[in-house]
């Protein structure tokens, strides 16, 4: 069995939901509490093991590249000050030389388009793909456990989270076959359903285990849903000649492409830093008992309107 030794990580949205932010400032780099949130999801596969990263990037997303590269000058000014703690962050968070690499998708034509653009710096080997948007809050990573379940069955690995069905209309759903290990045989997928033909409400959450196969289905993989090139839809071919697995995660997932779930996110892993946890609580309580009587008062105004 090939180790999964990359990951991919799409990175060339536009971002148009976080306008004007994002004019300037790539949505991968808005920060979670004091950290881009493309830092998150590199933390989730460094934990699985993973050796070497891939960012497929667009226009004006430089930013991302320089992140990830030693900034000599904050280097040297740290030094100077003696700032020992920031420099030891700062190289606990940077990635070895040679271990990142960046390619273009100089169109934007989908989430299969833009694995695919990865195809020459993965080559022929299992890779993990982590769509930067998810951040997942766990103790151990989903990716982690994606890992030890690939080691367990080989094939593709996905991740999977459960929705109410009345929602299976918003997701790719797949079908749940026999358990094995921490998880079980995907006997099916679909790329939102009517909810009463949904075959479980189990949806698929933004993190892969593919084998490289799906590089030369995507090559000839035809415009999708939005007529752009659908990564589900290439699975699915896949699907027919190797088998698929799923691991049921079960920690906290936001979505950081949506204003609520960006939100959320900053306010979960807040309360999760024993540094800042009792101001930030003690803050958000004064702020709820401020807000509620002033909703209270413009619900009336609107009834007496």
């Amino acid at each position: 069995m090939r180790k999964v030794r990359k990951a991919v990580f799409p990175v060339a949205g536009l971002g148009t939901r976080f306008l004007p932010a994002t004019k300037a400032i790539p949505k991968e780099m808005l920060t979670v509490v004091d950290r881009p949130v493309i830092q998150y999801v590199v933390d989730e596969a460094r934990q699985a093991g993973i050796e070497h990263l891939i960012f497929v990037t667009g226009r004006n997303k430089g930013v991302i590249e320089d992140y990830f590269d030693i900034q000599v000058e904050l280097q040297n000014t740290l030094t100077e000050r003696n700032k020992k703690t920031e420099l030891q962050l700062l190289d606990s968070l940077q990635p070895k030389a040679g271990t990142a690499s960046f390619t273009r998708q100089q169109a934007p034509l989908g989430l299969g388009h833009a694995v695919w653009c990865a195809r020459d710096l993965v080559g022929p080997e299992p890779f993990a793909l982590l769509l930067p948007d998810m951040i997942m809050q766990s103790e151990e990573g989903c990716l982690k456990k994606m890992v030890e379940l690939y080691e367990q069955t080989g094939g593709n690995v996905i991740s999977v989270e459960q929705c109410d069905p009345s929602e299976a209309h918003k997701y790719g759903i797949v079908g749940k076959g026999a358990d094995v290990g921490t998880g079980f045989k995907v006997d099916g997928m679909v790329e939102k359903p009517k909810n009463e033909e949904a075959p479980s409400n189990f949806f698929i959450s933004g993190r892969y285990i593919l084998q490289p196969e799906i590089f030369d289905i995507l090559s000839t993989q035809e415009k999708g849903a939005g007529n752009e090139i659908q990564l589900t839809d290439g699975m699915l071919k896949l699907a027919k000649s190797q088998d698929f697995f799923a691991h049921p995660f079960t920690g906290r997932t936001f979505d950081c492409g949506s204003k609520e779930g960006f939100i959320q996110a900053n306010v979960a892993f807040a309360l999760w830093r024993h540094d800042i946890r009792g101001k930030v609580f003690d803050n958000l309580h004064e702020l709820m008992a401020t807000v509620e009587p002033q909703e209270r008062r413009a619900t009336d105004r609107r009834a007496a309107e």
